[in-house]
């Protein structure tokens, strides 16, 4: 798999991290412009969250044509009908789950790999699955090459979770499903988080779940603008959808 994924980046990287580095201390200075402005200046405090959205690199997780909006104050296409979220939403996502270094968090949604970046500099491990196979492959050969190595990428439906490394600390969703999987909040732990934009228009609720004895709490945020979350869910989990596998073609 690291060989294949060793030739993807070389052939990936080498489109555009080649203008990317001849910029890197001006994508340096639009990255801090961007935490300041954007993100704390809405207030994000979260000091955990607010070093790794300085530290991770956005620019390497958008396309070509998007290198110079890379840290606009805004979505950003990715390809495949897919967005990489503002980054306001992308700290504030993160910060509503409360993480540790310690955690073990699930990600529903890789999309190119940039929340699970940010997410990887906060929490102990991530276990992100993506539903399109040809992006799961994309983000995978990235976060490689970036080496970010606390990150287990897997290509398949999201809805029943990753039940073979459950319990999760907490569970992030970066799609909009019009409900919440039963599987996602059987693998939470008691007393974790689970953080979604949910509903079916064209504007979500920003929801943020906490697990407890009585049941699950559920908190409305702000209303988001995000893709919808794809797959079983939109069936309430009565297609089979078959075993997610790993990018690289291991169950």
């Amino acid at each position: 798999m690291k060989s294949a994924l060793g030739l993807f980046l070389g052939l990936l990287l080498a489109a555009a991290p080649v203008g990317a580095a001849a910029q890197g201390e001006n994508y340096a200075e639009q990255r801090s412009d961007m935490v300041e402005s954007q993100v704390e200046r809405r207030g994000i405090d979260n000091a955990a969250v607010l070093a790794a959205m300085a530290e991770v690199p956005r620019h390497l997780f958008v396309p070509e044509s998007s290198l110079r909006d890379a840290y606009a104050d805004t979505a950003l296409p990715i390809g495949h009908g897919q967005t990489i979220s503002q980054p306001y939403v992308v700290a504030l996502m993160t910060e509503l789950l409360d993480l540790s270094s310690r955690d073990k968090v699930l990600e529903i949604g890789t999309g190119s790999g940039y929340h699970t970046a940010v997410l990887s500099r906060v929490a102990g491990e991530v276990y992100s699955i993506e539903i399109i196979a040809p992006m799961s492959a994309e983000a995978a050969a990235r976060l490689e090459g970036l080496r970010y190595r606390n990150v287990h990428l897997r290509a398949g439906d999201g809805y029943k979770g990753w039940p073979s490394q459950a319990p999760f600390d907490a569970i992030l969703l970066t799609a909009a499903p019009p409900h919440i999987p039963q599987p996602l909040i059987d693998q939470l732990k008691m007393g974790g988080k689970l953080v979604a934009p949910v509903g079916e228009g064209y504007i979500q609720d920003l929801q943020v779940y906490t697990k407890t004895s009585d049941g699950m709490e559920k908190r409305t945020v702000i209303p988001v603008v995000v893709v919808p979350m794809t797959g079983q869910v939109r069936d309430g989990g009565r297609s089979g959808g078959g075993e997610s596998r790993e990018p690289g073609g291991t169950p």
